[in-house]
């Protein structure tokens, strides 16, 4: 990763100006691939459900995010880096948080963090970014808030609700945060705390009014058949592509038609 990356004052400047593009990444060989295409490569956490297949990101480590962080990081020269937060990094105080979004910073060499929350965790954005390091923040549909919410369920539909979430925005966004995520919102939601707030949104099912968006990368390739869900739309077929390739190697070296002369050292 070289000094030419994006960096989060340039992310913040593009709020009305240009459109960000996110994708969630977590290996080398990805980070390669989408480097000359997005403007921000996340590590979240979800690579607790896409990587290691857990039902929630609710088990991820720090250590585990480092990891994928280190690797992102080498296969970037163009895309700004954020690397999630994960569970009970940052909500049992303000020193820890800054503790942990340091390593993140020092061990996994991320640009920014990412943490979920508003009003509640406003106070360790604010230590974070005193302290040097960019914050993004996420609201809305919080995918480590699983049991409270009782599953991922869009946030903000009741005007109770949607208060809420416009609070916990304009909390982020007075904590010194660059950017924020809005996860699970209604379309209308989300042009409303766009057009309200002076840092930029990234949408991920919060419809086309964010200021940019984020989809998994997984999820947007059709790597798994199985998961469907309203906000992701699915630019290829890869888990029937790589399936019948794999399926065609199989049957090559059965037959023995693989390796040929072509593929075989010779004295």
């Amino acid at each position: 990763m070289a000094s030419s990356n994006l960096t989060a004052p340039k992310i913040r400047s593009m709020k009305g100006q240009k459109r960000i593009v996110c994708v969630t990444c977590y290996d080398a060989t990805f980070a390669k691939l989408v480097d000359e295409h997005v403007d921000v490569a996340l590590v979240g956490d979800s690579l607790g459900m896409v990587i290691q297949g857990l039902e929630t990101t609710l088990p991820v480590t720090l250590d585990e995010v480092i990891y994928h962080t280190k690797a992102v990081a080498r296969g970037l020269s163009k895309a700004h880096l954020v690397a999630d937060l994960p569970f009970l990094t940052y909500q049992i105080n303000d020193e820890e948080a800054l503790r942990n979004a340091g390593r993140l910073v020092t061990e996994g060499r991320a640009q920014s963090v990412k943490l979920e929350g508003g009003v509640r965790t406003a106070s360790a954005i604010a230590r974070i970014v005193q302290a040097g390091i960019p914050v993004m923040g996420h609201v809305g549909l919080t995918p480590q808030s699983f049991h409270q919410f009782g599953g991922f369920k869009v946030q903000g539909r009741a005007e109770a609700a949607a208060q809420a979430v416009m609070a916990d925005a304009r909390a982020v966004q007075e904590a010194g945060a660059y950017s924020i995520v809005l996860e699970g919102v209604p379309g209308e939601l989300a042009a409303k705390i766009t057009a309200d707030l002076s840092i930029p949104t990234i949408g991920i099912g919060a419809s086309a009014a964010c200021d940019g968006q984020v989809l998994v990368i997984y999820d947007m390739l059709g790597m798994n058949p199985d998961f469907k869900a309203k906000f992701v739309k699915k630019y290829d077929d890869l888990a029937t592509r790589i399936s019948d390739a794999i399926s065609t190697y199989g049957a090559e070296v059965r037959a023995g038609t693989f390796p040929g002369d072509e593929h075989s050292f010779h004295s």
